[in-house]
């Protein structure tokens, strides 16, 4: 019995770790819901399973001669081959194709402007996208019939793709109007005598299916657009008699048939002619049948969801159109306050200050489990140009990081030991031991070139400056993932830094390497943990304290990157939702005056549209790109795709010049755009799920392999 016991438990603790965790559920699910209403609406509108093909005239020596002899309704169910004349003076106007949102109202405005009834042949896809038109054509005494969904030659068709063609239909005219409808009539129809040995078969199989088969005696030719009075004569029978005449309501510009229709009715009318629908012609009982019951529910499911299909596509090509028109302009602002920035801080006689600013300054080193990296990070600080003094906090290492150090005996490094408390404390204790006005901050992983924090510190020589962030570069960039990350860093970051830096609104200095003047730290109580990004929290709280905060382009930092899918996935999951908590922290900043004001209505709005909420949306893009792809039109899809492309990689190359960097490594962008994009999605739409879920997330150390040195070193060379 105890064995059983165990063995359940083990199956209940396995499924538990077989199950899709929340981060990848609701993404899959949000993607399959999206795909499917896409689906749906191309479904709808006839860009999926739509077959466009005629077949030729063929020959009809296999078409009874009543048939081709006979009139225009033409009744096969129960094995019957028979057709029906409509009687003299009665004319019964059929329109197709519809219900068309722009003209099918003004064609029902001029048929009861006339007192005057008429048979809409529907598609399915129109009647479900206008449901409203065909209720209104019921309710004001016309006569609906089918027309097919998709507006295929039913001769190239199985009997199962018919069957699906009556059914879609009718389910459609059953959500609009309640009813079903016996009357049909095959797309690509003309005369009684045009039946040949194709379509036949096809009249026959839609009889036993329950459907009089109408075709006409007249035909408007509207569709050519003759003008009105050429309409008019190709609609008029001879002499009197009966006819079905062809119309269109829907298939493009329908303004000759309306105006065509206008003159026609009250012309016939005068000549004792009534225009009534098919059965009040023949005399006979209602081509409508009430419906009730589970069927016309499920036919109303079916219009909400076409409904709900296309006002979710039309939101998200609006989406889109935001998204893409805010990305461009982005990339615009981008290139024109880089460009401003590089021209201003690299022209001949650039200072930030009178004098230079040559003071020793502390460097904070926050170590948690660094043993791998932290030799490599003192040994480059050690070879400053500038003066420094080097705090190492271990934050409670268990892999020995601070012993490494002290066996270094390094001159002017101290190390600083706590508990485990997290970097913001770890922070705050080396600003505590700190013996200098200008502090520095880096990651244990990081490493400095000789000149970094000599560069890093001379904006300060602006004493309204209260802190610098730094250039942090990927070193370990030889894998494809280390690539997609340079780009990132490049493009997505500096580029970034130095458009913020313009317009005086940088939301983050990067742990890795950044410089504060201690009065502006203490002036906002130091770093903070109320945010799992302590340096994008502690950057927006110096601006709303008044301090300006730049960009030093040429303070290097070379800083390990992840190497590994869950690794990457872990650090932006917490940079993404530690951003989330710090625009939130600030969001008072909006209604602020002075300089936190000026960042409030400028660096937050930026911040929350490009960092949290474009992204979000980006998606989009690759969605629209895939079903375009496979439904069409595959050829301007694809190079509006290669187009945003080119654009984006005309940015990351005038990046990677700003930069120096070699242009080689751009050459995995397209790539990038495709798969890297998409975890960073993923990882966003998480983050939006713990913030709207009230989640906690803790902090998540990364492995590292300590393989980045400075260039130069034996590190960098081993991965650039």
């Amino acid at each position: 019995m105890p064995s059983r016991t165990r063995r359940r438990g083990t199956a209940a603790d396995a499924s538990r770790r077989r199950r899709l965790p929340m981060r990848l559920t609701l993404p899959v699910l949000v993607l399959a819901a999206l795909m499917a209403m896409l689906m749906l609406r191309g479904y709808v509108h006839s860009e999926i399973l739509a077959d466009h093909r005629i077949r030729p005239e063929a020959a009809s020596d296999r078409v009874p001669e009543q048939i081709l002899d006979g009139g225009p309704v033409i009744d096969t169910r129960g094995g019957r081959t028979t057709s029906l004349r409509i009687p003299d003076h009665h004319l019964v106007l059929t329109f197709d194709d519809g219900p068309d949102p722009t003209w099918t109202p003004k064609v029902l405005d001029v048929l009861k402007k006339h007192h005057a009834h008429a048979v809409f042949f529907v598609t399915g896809t129109m009647t479900s996208r206008c449901p409203q038109l065909v209720r209104r054509m019921v309710a004001e005494g016309h006569e609906v019939g089918v027309h097919t969904f998709s507006h295929p030659d039913l001769s190239y068709q199985s009997k199962k793709r018919i069957d699906w063609e009556l059914s879609q239909t009718q389910l459609a005219i059953t959500g609009a109007a309640g009813i079903r409808t016996s009357l049909f009539r095959p797309p690509y129809s003309s005369l009684a005598d045009a039946m040949d040995n194709l379509s036949w078969p096809v009249t026959e199989y839609i009889g036993s299916r329950g459907y009089i088969t109408v075709v006409n005696d007249t035909d408007s030719e509207d569709w050519r657009k003759p003008g009105v009075d050429r309409i008019i004569r190709n609609a008029t029978p001879g002499a009197g008699k009966g006819a079905i005449v062809l119309m269109h309501d829907s298939g493009g510009d329908r303004h000759q048939t309306v105006q065509a229709l206008d003159r026609f009715l009250p012309l016939l009318q005068k000549q004792g002619y009534t225009f009534d629908n098919l059965t009040e012609a023949l005399n006979a009982p209602s081509a409508h049948t009430p419906v009730t019951g589970p069927d016309l529910w499920q036919g109303r499911a079916w219009i909400l969801l076409v409904q709900a299909a296309d006002g979710i596509t039309d939101v998200l090509v609006a989406g889109l159109a935001v998204i893409g028109a805010s990305v461009l302009a982005r990339f615009a602002l981008m290139l024109w306050l880089s460009s401003l920035h590089t021209r201003r801080v690299r022209r001949k006689g650039f200072r930030w200050g009178r004098r230079p600013v040559t003071a020793p300054v502390s460097v904070l080193v926050p170590a948690y489990n660094e043993a791998k990296c932290i030799e490599n990070t003192v040994r480059s600080l050690t070879a400053s140009e500038h003066p420094v003094e080097i705090l190492v906090v271990d934050d409670g290492s268990t892999d020995g990081t601070a012993r490494i150090v002290e066996n270094l005996d390094l001159p002017g490094v101290r190390v600083i030991r706590q508990e485990n408390a997290g970097k913001p404390a770890a922070l705050n204790r080396g600003l505590a031991n700190a013996r200098h006005d200008i502090v520095v901050m880096m990651d244990g992983d990081t490493v400095f070139e000789p000149a970094t924090v000599r560069e890093l510190v001379q904006p300060f020589g602006d004493p309204a400056v209260g802190a610098v962030a730094g250039n942090a570069k990927v070193g370990n960039r030889d894998s494809l993932i280390g690539a997609w990350q340079h780009i990132e860093y490049v493009m997505g970051f500096n580029l970034d830094r130095r458009m913020y830096d313009v317009l005086r609104c940088m939301p983050t200095i990067p742990g890795a390497v950044g410089a504060f003047r201690r009065t502006a730290l203490e002036q906002v109580g130091g770093m903070s943990d109320d945010t799992l990004a302590e340096d994008t929290d502690i950057t927006m709280a110096i601006h709303r304290n008044g301090w300006r905060v730049v960009y030093a382009e040429r303070a290097r930092a070379w800083t390990e990157a992840p190497e590994s899918v869950s690794q990457l996935w872990s650090q932006r999951y917490r940079w993404s939702y530690g951003t989330m908590q710090a625009i939130w922290k600030h969001r008072g900043a909006l209604l602020d005056r002075g300089p936190s004001g000026r960042f409030g209505r400028v660096g937050l709005p930026l911040v929350s549209l490009f960092t949290v909420v474009a992204p979000l949306l980006a998606p989009l893009i690759d969605a629209f790109l895939l079903y375009g792809i496979v439904f069409g039109p595959t050829q301007k899809t694809i190079g509006a795709w290669l187009g945003v492309l080119a654009v984006q990689a005309a940015c990351a190359a005038h990046a990677f010049r700003l930069d120096r960097e070699r242009m080689t490594h751009l050459v995995s962008l397209p790539l990038q755009q495709i798969l890297y994009r998409q975890l960073m999605y993923v990882v966003l739409l998480q983050s939006w799920i713990t913030a709207l879920t009230g989640g906690r997330l803790r902090w998540q150390k990364l492995r590292r392999t300590g393989v980045v040195g400075a260039p130069g070193t034996a590190g960098e060379r081993s991965a650039a």
